[in-house]
């Protein structure tokens, strides 16, 4: 929803999960990991459906988040844009079609210069969909802050911060005889609001469950 044009804005702004929840049949939630999981017991309670643009979760937030959504619907992207949605299908059917001992791949993240987490979560995004083309689990093949030689097979992130740049990411896959990239450039953050804005519309009434941006496109 929006705020009438006179509306006074202090008026609609509300601090606590509960009393949000009560009030919404969607929340889009672009906070904290931290946040983002006090927020879970709430919104479950309360049968909000939940849209969770946030990054950076560890395991035990990763936990929260699926638990939440044996109750609720849940979606979960780290990042909005419709473009990158269906860059993160690329990535995985090159990581199928394209073996690792043929073709190294390098994913790179450009952002502003106040992005706290690196890589990105749309970076890392990328890596899990292109290692589940491969049929290896990240975690054995990432590489971040490499120094020296890579390792076979690995998937190497880097990452660029400066100025006010909104987002730049690319999967780049290299052979001995050829070179395929894959890019994606937000220029402007609306892109990210708009995606948000269609997956909360898409989530209301959905049973629980977890869902991500990709089962928007294929309904």
């Amino acid at each position: 929803g929006g705020l009438p044009r006179r509306a006074d804005p202090a008026r609609h702004i509300v601090t606590d999960p509960a009393t949000l929840a009560d009030r919404c049949d969607v929340v889009i939630d672009v906070s904290s990991p931290e946040a983002t999981c006090t927020h879970a017991e709430a919104f479950a309670k309360a049968g909000c459906a939940w849209v969770i643009g946030t990054t950076g979760f560890d395991a035990a937030q990763e936990a929260a988040i699926t638990q939440a959504a044996q109750t609720i619907p849940v979606l979960k992207a780290a990042n909005f844009a419709p473009g990158l949605t269906l860059l993160l299908d690329l990535a995985r059917q090159l990581g199928a079609k394209l073996p690792a001992d043929e073709y190294d791949a390098e994913i790179l993240e450009t952002h502003h210069r106040q992005k706290r987490d690196a890589p990105s979560g749309t970076a890392l995004a990328i890596g899990e969909r292109f290692a589940e083309g491969r049929n290896v689990a990240l975690a054995n093949v990432t590489e971040i802050d490499r120094s020296g030689l890579r390792g076979e097979g690995a998937i190497g992130f880097a990452s660029l911060r400066a100025g006010q740049i909104v987002g730049e990411h690319s999967l780049i896959l290299t052979s001995g005889t050829e070179q395929i990239t894959l890019s994606h450039r937000a220029f402007d953050r609306r892109v990210f609001a708009q995606g948000a804005v269609k997956a909360a519309r898409w989530l209301a009434g959905k049973p629980a469950g977890l869902y991500t941006m990709t089962e928007i496109f294929e309904a």
